[in-house]
């Protein structure tokens, strides 16, 4: 494929086009189905949440235990 971009040598065209490439059956996936990753990304910014009020986390497992009880 010879177009202007490609000649032009652009490598932020080469990254936007292997972006896509790499995430063609997620991005196909919204439009077949109107499957989206919404869920994952709320229930992630919850957790980052809670971890911001607790000011850090030190002692992991009571972290997990609690991220468990809290959202399971």
């Amino acid at each position: 494929m010879d177009t202007k971009s490609t000649r032009a040598g652009i490598k932020e065209f080469y990254t936007v086009a292997n972006t896509v490439k790499y995430n063609l059956d997620n991005i196909l996936n919204f439009f077949n189905n109107r499957n989206t990753n919404a869920n994952a990304e709320s229930f992630n910014a919850k957790i980052k949440l809670f971890r911001a009020n607790l000011r850090g986390v030190t002692d992991t497992k009571f972290f997990l235990f609690r991220l468990h009880k809290l959202f399971a």
